[in-house]
């Protein structure tokens, strides 16, 4: 049994109504990450305690972790570090490799998860403004020369509307058949 003076680090991993849910970020088993998550060892053996939140307020970065530091590492100068955009097995890993070197405030944070560092009070990034789209569209309609009869035009917007839809149902089909194979996995197992 630890001590308050040598307490490990913790996570909190927001599992709320963006974060961990394949409507917000498809392809990803979530409940398998956390379990990764909760598996995680110091470098002294002890797991790593994991919390479940419910929302952490910066659903744009969903997946959100926050590393809280050990003791030690409280001590030696460590803060929070909140983690967006954990969504794949090399970031985990990485975090997993951290903690194990001490986490925040004992080891340097690994280049695989510097991209991802947020905060509590990151701000939404902003959509791109209308007016450029339509100036991009003008664009296009100019290159294409303006003498190209409204039918022609029409079709072809038809066509790439098609398109589109061809390739959001083959992207959803490729990941029902993902999560089949997640399924199967697990009943295997």
């Amino acid at each position: 049994m630890s001590s308050v003076g040598d307490a490990p680090c913790r996570l909190t991993v927001c599992r709320g109504c963006c974060c961990g849910t394949t409507k917000k970020v498809p392809g990803v088993d979530h409940e398998a990450q956390f379990a990764r998550l909760s598996a995680i060892d110091d470098h002294t053996g002890r797991t790593v305690p994991v919390r479940r939140s419910k929302c952490l307020d910066i659903c744009f970065e969903a997946n959100v972790v926050v590393v809280q530091p050990s003791a030690k590492g409280r001590a030696a100068g460590g803060r929070p570090v909140w983690l967006g955009r954990v969504t794949d097995d090399e970031l985990v890993e990485a975090l997993d490799d951290w903690i194990f070197e001490g986490g925040p405030g004992l080891a340097p944070l690994p280049e695989p998860l510097r991209d991802h560092v947020t905060s509590k009070d990151a701000k939404k990034p902003k959509k791109q403004k209308k007016g450029k789209k339509a100036r991009k569209k003008e664009a296009e309609k100019a290159a294409r020369g303006k003498d190209q009869d409204e039918g022609t035009e029409k079709s072809s917007k038809k066509r790439r509307k098609a398109d589109k839809k061809a390739r959001k149902r083959a992207v959803e089909a490729e990941l029902e058949r993902e999560r089949e194979r997640e399924r199967e996995r697990l009943r295997a197992a």
